[in-house]
Formats: structure tokens, C-alpha cells, sequence
């Protein structure tokens, strides 16, 4: 990976959130209590819902800092806040209290997590989870693109309970526009993805068409009624969450959480190498990485990350418009377990992933 930090910037909160379902992450993972789970950071949130499982471990790495320094916050949020307390500070909520929340915590965060958010603190005001590139990105275009495109009434019924045919039928005779097909391709095109969505550089290994493989995906989703409770969709028409929590903050799940938040380390650096520095993983959540390397780059990381995990342990990683199977080059070392990934696919509310892999190491 060490093109991509040497190319793309990391100075900045590229994902305030996590964009996997990390309620499809648990049933692939499986982990029993005492497992040493190994996962991308990012912007914490799957990695918090992994402490639900009791592990003995999570070590939760990322090539960049500032990203790490988010999950410290969060991190000590949920340590020290109270539950309605924590939605108000990171944005799930309404407050006018999260700078005098932060002022009540940043005693508890390393220096250089203090300091970057008291020089950001416009980031903690307007609520921490809408303010990564990205979120910005999909605000956009739900506040501004999307108006043109289909008024509040229907993006309200899009999302109402009905049947699936119903549903299917609303989409083609209402929503699937010639506006709707036209704007959205070049919202979600190569270049606007690339400059104010992602990196250009996480699109380097993209050959396929951009915006046509995104909407393809879309169009399947919204035609199905497991589109009217999908978080990630909501935020995408509406620019915030709802009452459509993801996993790590629904009240069910605070508890568990909190009472293990110290099984979690968080380390900056090259996946590779933290997972081999650490050693006998039985689970690994690797997001979708792979994405961002080249052929080479990924045989070579794939194959050091097999090498720190023990017999058994399963790896799930996403494929969004790149193909990365561990399994490929690695059939000495790991089975994909198809007919699995294929069944969770199916239930997966990441709707603009193609793929999710599952693989077991042998």
C-alpha cells in the first residue's frame, strides 16, 4: 500500500464513518468470546461493534493518523459519555452542547488528539460524523443534487413501508427518470468520485465504467424493499441517519461495547506489518483495501497477512469495483467460502459493493 500513502493525502478525515455493514461483518466473522480480531480502522465504528463478541483482542490499524486520532475520540465519547450524551456529541442527534462535551473529555485524549481537534474544533460543533470528505460527498448530493432531481414527497415514499413489487414498480415508473439516470452517473462518475468523494489515486485500478457500475447497483437495490431500511441509503437521499442507527451505537449494544473498550488498540500503520507484529489472529475485518493496490502490491500483502493469522480464521474483505480474492494466490493458504459470501451478500445494506469475500485459512 505504500504507493497509495505516498500519492494520496491522510491529512484530513477522509470517512467519519464505516461504510460496511458491520451487522453482515458479525454473522461473516462468527467470532467466539476470546478471539484476536485484527481490523481496518478507518473511522472506528466496525471495529467498536467487534468488542460486542467478548474478543481477547482488536487491533484496530490504519495507514493514516488522522483517521486513528477520530477513533481515539470516539473512543473516549463512549468511555465516558452516557448513551444519549454520546449520539448528541458525534452528530446521530441534535446538540448545542458537543463543544462543552469535548472540553468535559479532551483531558482524557493523547496530545496530539487533543490538539488537532481544539485546531478543528468546527469538525466537533457541527457533529463529528458529517464532517469526513465523503459524508461531505454524499451531503452534497443529497442537499443539492438530489433536489433537482426528485422532490422531499418522493424521496419520503421511496423509502416507505410497501410491498417488493410495490416497490419495484414505484422505482420504474417514478424514480428512475431520465434526471435522476443523467445526474446521477455524473455525480458518481470517475473524476467527481475520484476529486471530491474518494482519492483519485483509490481509483487507479478501476477499469470498468465508474458511474454505470454504481448505478447498476443502486437500480437493483432501490428496487428491492430492503431499500426502505437501509442506513447507508438514507444517508445517500436524506444527509443524515435517521432512526436507522448503524450497529455500534444502537442502545442494544452500548453496554457490551463500553465494558470492552480497553481489548482495543489502535496503531498507525501498514496492515502487514501490524498484523504479523501482533500474530495469531482468528478473525480480520479488511474493509475493502485491496481496492487501492495493484496486482503485485496485493499478492505480496495478502499473502503477509495470511501468514499472521492461525488455522481457521476467517478473513472478510469488500470488493468495490477492483477484483481482489485472497484465494487466487493464495490457495496453499486459504479456501473462499463462496456459497457463504453469496449469502450474505444478499442481506449486505453496502448496496454499491459488488462483492463481499469470506475466506478461511487452511
Amino acid at each position: 500500500m505504500q504507493q497509495i500513502n505516498d500519492t494520496a493525502a491522510f491529512d484530513f478525515i477522509r470517512y467519519a464513518n464505516c461504510w460496511e455493514d458491520a451487522d453482515v461483518l458479525l454473522k461473516a466473522l462468527s467470532p467466539i468470546a476470546g478471539s484476536r480480531i485484527f481490523s481496518i480502522a478507518s473511522a472506528g465504528d466496525n471495529s467498536f461493534s467487534l468488542l460486542v463478541t467478548n474478543p481477547e483482542i482488536i487491533v484496530a490499524a490504519d495507514i493514516s493518523k488522522v483517521q486513528l486520532l477520530l477513533v481515539q475520540l470516539k473512543k473516549i465519547a463512549y468511555q465516558y459519555l452516557s448513551y444519549e450524551e454520546l449520539l448528541g456529541f458525534l452528530g446521530f442527534t441534535n446538540s448545542t452542547k458537543r463543544i462543552e462535551t469535548f472540553n468535559t473529555i479532551k483531558a482524557f485524549l493523547d496530545d496530539d488528539c487533543k490538539h488537532y481537534f481544539e485546531n478543528n474544533i468546527q469538525l466537533i460543533e457541527n457533529g463529528i460524523i458529517h464532517q469526513g470528505k465523503f459524508e461531505k460527498y454524499l451531503s452534497f448530493f443529497a442537499k443539492k443534487i438530489l433536489p433537482c432531481i426528485h422532490n422531499r414527497k418522493r424521496v419520503c415514499t421511496l423509502m416507505e413501508v410497501k410491498s417488493a413489487e410495490d416497490q419495484k414498480i414505484f422505482y420504474e415508473k417514478h424514480w428512475n427518470t431520465w434526471r435522476w439516470r443523467l445526474l446521477f452517473n455524473i455525480f458518481f462518475s470517475r473524476y467527481v468520485m475520484g476529486k471530491y468523494g474518494r482519492d483519485p489515486q483509490f481509483m487507479k485500478e478501476v477499469s470498468s465504467n465508474v458511474g454505470e457500475t454504481i448505478f447498476k447497483q443502486t437500480a437493483n437495490h432501490f428496487k428491492t424493499a430492503a431499500a426502505q431500511s437501509n442506513r447507508i441509503l438514507h444517508y445517500c437521499l436524506k444527509g443524515n441517519f435517521g432512526n436507522l442507527l448503524p450497529h455500534y451505537v444502537r442502545p442494544e449494544n452500548y453496554k457490551s461495547i463500553k465494558a470492552n473498550l480497553h481489548k482495543l488498540h489502535i496503531k498507525q500503520g501498514y496492515a502487514e506489518d501490524i498484523a504479523l507484529a501482533y500474530n495469531n489472529f482468528t478473525a480480520m475485518n479488511l474493509s475493502n483495501i485491496f481496492e487501492y493496490m495493484s496486482k503485485e502490491t496485493f499478492d505480496t500483502v495478502s499473502s503477509k497477512i495470511l501468514n499472521a493469522t492461525s488455522k481457521g480464521a476467517r478473513l472478510v474483505y469488500w470488493n468495490l469495483m477492483v477484483q481482489r480474492k485472497m484465494s487466487t494466490n493464495n490457495s496453499n493458504k486459504t479456501i473462499a467460502l463462496e456459497d457463504l459470501s453469496a449469502t450474505i451478500k444478499n442481506i449486505d445494506t453496502g448496496f454499491f459493493y459488488n462483492c463481499i469475500n469470506i475466506d478461511e485459512k487452511i
